[in-house]
């Protein structure tokens, strides 16, 4: 293949966009911010797991203080109906009056260990309003270092499309007036090759494979016209020759 000098020295200007637009894609794959996101959103995952727990003990215990607190209620209600019939006087014979008396005492003491079970449920619900608060909070704090990761990882992506965006727009212009077939032949090279199709030839060295050229493939370079398309023998790169290829 044969290709103008200049077009052939364009080709490293292609080369340089290409190069470029590959480190902003990988700029952009592994923006620090994008793992503090991964550690922050699993963190606050595990939080917001925790605080439904803590909310649904607090709702559970909620419903079954309210229900030992109407057991009270019942049997206190009971047990003053019992002493308005003992005080008054209306109950005469011995045996209903100690039936009475002994289930007003029992009611008593039904009561007492009732109001207990209140004491216990609500200690339980109170430690479980202050973890739902504890964890509400911290859910709140992760949540805001998430926004604020959010909004640094998006200005970043933003710069960094900006950036290749530009750099693609001059690429396109670079290529315009470059040959089709050169074009073609340097995409596939680069395709393969890493991500470099078009090496200079720099003091006798490839800068595509940093190897040396032998004195053979020197001499094959010197003897190719120069419109002539050479090839590196060592990584198959299209080898650009520039004033200061040591020919």
């Amino acid at each position: 293949m044969n290709a103008a000098p200049a077009d052939q020295i364009r080709l490293l200007d292609v080369q340089a966009l290409d190069v470029r637009l590959t480190q902003l894609a990988h700029r952009l794959k592994n923006l620090p911010e994008l793992a503090e996101l991964q550690t922050l959103e699993a963190d606050l995952t595990q939080q917001r797991d925790l605080l439904v727990a803590a909310q649904t003990e607090e709702s559970d215990t909620s419903r079954e203080q309210t229900k030992a607190e109407q057991d009270v209620d019942q049997v206190r209600q009971r047990a003053a109906r019992d002493q308005k019939r003992l005080d008054s006087g209306a109950v005469t014979s011995p045996k209903d009056l100690e039936n009475l008396q002994h289930e007003i005492a029992s009611l008593a003491k039904r009561q007492g260990d009732l109001e207990d079970v209140v004491l216990e449920v609500m200690e339980r619900r109170e430690a479980a309003q202050e973890r739902v608060a504890e964890l509400t909070s911290r859910v709140e704090a992760i949540q805001a270092k998430v926004d604020d990761a959010v909004a640094r990882r998006n200005a970043a992506s933003s710069e960094i499309d900006a950036e290749a965006a530009a750099v693609t727009k001059e690429r396109e212009l670079t290529v315009a007036d470059i040959p089709a077939d050169l074009l073609k032949l340097y995409d596939r090279i680069r395709a393969k090759e890493g991500g470099v199709g078009a090496a200079r030839l720099y003091q006798r060295r490839c800068e595509g494979c940093r190897l040396e050229l032998n004195i053979t493939e020197l001499n094959d370079v010197r003897a190719a016209a120069r419109d002539a398309v050479v090839r590196c023998e060592n990584c198959g790169r299209i080898l650009v020759r520039t004033p200061d290829s040591g020919l």
